[in-house]
C-alpha cells in the first residue's frame, strides 16, 4: 500500500519575504527494513542507474532539546589580521544552533521533529521560529521570553583556508526547569521515537534538559546525546543515554585515555547502558564502537589500537565517496582501561573538490541529523555512517549550516539508501 505526503519548499524568513511556499506531491512506496550481512564489512557506495525511492520511517516523530539561534554568516577571501579592515565576499543570515540545525536536517529527511528550546520575543526570536516552522519543525513546545535577546552567532568563513570561526552569544534569559510545565513535557514526549540533546547547553539549560531526559528514560524512549565538551552535569545526561555522538576532542578529554580508540572502549565501560558511541573527525571521517553481546565469544582479546591501525591501512584512499569498514565482533581491549565486546567501524568522509567546498558550518549537526534518521529507519551501522557522512558533505557545499541540507529525495543520497549496497570481504 503506497503512501502520499507533501513536502514544502521555502525561502528563509530570516533572509527575505517572498511568495508563499510551493507544494510538491510525492508518492512514496511502503517502507523497507534495510538489512546487512554481518560477514560483509566494507561498504562502498556507487550511483545506481536503477531508479530507487526514499522511505519515511514508520515511527518518525522525534524530540530535540538544545540551541536554536540566528547565524550571521560572512565569507572573506582570507581571515583578517588584528586591526585589519577587509571586504566580505558574501553575507547571509540563517537559522543556526546545534539542535535547530540537526532537527532541520531530520525534517528535510522526512522525520517529524519537535524542539524544546528558548528564544526571546525579539525580531531574531520570531525569525528563528518562522524558519524552523517553514522547514517542518514543530515549535509549539518552544519557550518565548518577554524581553531579553535570542541566541546568535557571528560566523566568519575563510574561503581560502576553508575554515570557519564562530563567535557565539547565548540568549538571555536562559531556559530553567521551571519553564517546562509537566503537561507540556508530557505532550512533547507523546509518541516520540527518539529524544536528542545537543552538546552546547549552558548550566541551567542542562538542568532543564535533565528533566526532559529523566522523563524520556522513565518512558523507555531511546536518548541520543551530542557530547561536545567536558562540562559539569553532562555526565548526568550521559548516564541516561542510549547512543552517544561526540566531537573529536571529547572522548580523550572525558576519559583521559591515551588514544581515541582507547577512549571509546573507556566510554562503553563507563556508560554500560549505551549501545554505541560515534566520534566525528571532520575530513578524516568518523569512528564508531558498537557494543555486542559477549556470551558466545571464544576469541582472544584484541588490542583496540592495533585493530584501528590495521583497519586504517585497509581504507580505500582512492574512493571519493563516503565509505565504511567494520571489524568482526570481538573482545576489544584497551591497555590499562579494560575490555568490551563489540565491533569497531571506521567511516570516511566524502572527498569534496576545493571548488565545491564552501563552508563546514553545521557539518556535525547535519551528521547527527542523519544519524537520527538512520536510527528511526533501522539502518545497519555501516550504512548509517556512510549516509550521515554524505548528508554532512552535501551540506558543506553552501554557505551556512542549513542552506545546503538535502531532502530525502535528493539524487545524491540515492545510493546510500538502496537495499543492495556493494560489499567486500571481512577484515578479520
Amino acid at each position: 500500500m503506497a503512501t502520499s505526503f507533501r513536502l514544502q519548499s521555502y525561502n528563509s524568513p530570516l533572509l527575505s519575504v517572498r511568495s508563499p511556499p510551493s507544494t510538491l506531491l510525492l508518492h512514496i512506496p511502503q517502507r523497507y527494513n534495510p538489512t546487512c550481512n554481518s560477514s560483509f564489512t566494507r561498504l562502498n557506495m556507487s550511483i545506481s542507474s536503477t531508479p530507487q525511492t526514499a522511505t519515511i520511517p514508520e515511527n518518525h516523530t522525534i524530540l530535540g532539546c538544545g540551541m536554536a539561534a540566528v547565524d550571521f554568516l560572512v565569507a572573506v577571501d582570507s581571515y583578517p589580521k588584528p586591526d585589519d579592515k577587509i571586504r566580505s565576499t558574501s553575507f547571509q543570515v540563517q537559522g543556526g544552533g546545534n539542535a535547530g540545525n540537526a532537527l532541520t536536517c531530520t525534517a528535510r529527511l522526512g522525520l517529524s521533529p519537535r524542539i524544546i528550546s528558548k528564544v526571546a520575543d525579539d525580531s531574531q526570536g520570531k525569525g528563528i521560529l518562522a524558519e524552523l516552522e517553514a522547514d517542518g519543525v514543530d515549535t509549539s513546545f518552544m519557550v518565548v521570553s518577554e524581553g531579553g535577546h535570542s541566541t546568535f552567532s557571528y560566523v566568519i568563513v575563510d574561503s581560502q583556508a576553508k575554515t570557519r570561526t564562530c563567535i557565539y552569544t547565548p540568549g538571555y534569559p536562559p531556559m530553567v526547569p521551571e519553564d517546562l510545565s509537566k503537561s507540556n513535557l508530557s505532550s512533547a514526549l507523546d509518541d516520540v521515537r527518539l529524544v536528542y540533546f545537543d552538546g552546547v547547553l549552558q548550566e541551567t539549560e542542562l538542568l532543564s534538559a535533565l528533566v526532559v531526559a529523566q522523563e524520556a528514560h522513565r518512558r523507555n524512549i531511546p536518548i541520543v546525546i551530542d557530547a561536545e565538551s567536558k562540562r559539569e552535569r553532562v555526565d548526568d545526561l550521559l548516564n541516561l543515554a542510549t547512543y552517544v555522538v561526540c566531537s573529536a576532542r571529547f572522548p580523550q578529554a572525558w576519559t583521559e585515555a591515551p588514544s581515541v580508540p582507547d577512549a571509546l572502549v573507556s566510554i562503553l565501560l563507563k556508560l554500560p547502558n549505551i549501545k554505541f558511541v560515534i566520534v566525528t573527525l571532520g575530513e578524516d571521517g568518523c569512528m564508531m564502537l558498537e557494543r555486542a553481546e559477549a556470551e558466545d565469544l571464544q576469541s582472544e582479546e584484541i588490542d583496540v589500537d592495533d585493530l584501528f591501525k590495521k583497519m586504517k591501512q585497509r581504507i580505500d584512499t582512492d574512493s571519493t565517496s563516503a565509505t565504511c569498514i567494520s571489524s568482526d565482533i570481538a573482545k576489544l581491549h584497551a591497555e590499562g582501561i579494560g575490555t568490551v565486546s563489540g565491533k569497531l567501524l571506521l567511516g570516511t568522509a566524502e572527498k569534496i573538490q576545493p571548488s565545491e567546498l564552501v563552508d563546514t558550518t553545521g557539518a556535525g549537526d547535519a551528521f547527527i541529523g542523519a544519524v537520527l534518521y538512520s536510527l528511526c529507519a533501522n539502518m545497519p551501522p555501516e550504512r548509517m555512517l556512510t549516509f550521515a557522512s554524505q548528508v554532512a558533505g552535501i551540506g558543506c557545499r553552501a554557505l551556512g549550516a542549513r542552506a545546503g541540507l538535502p531532502h530525502l529525495t535528493d539524487p545524491r543520497l540515492r545510493p546510500f539508501l538502496v537495499n543492495d549496497p556493494q560489499n567486500v570481504a571481512t577484515l578479520l
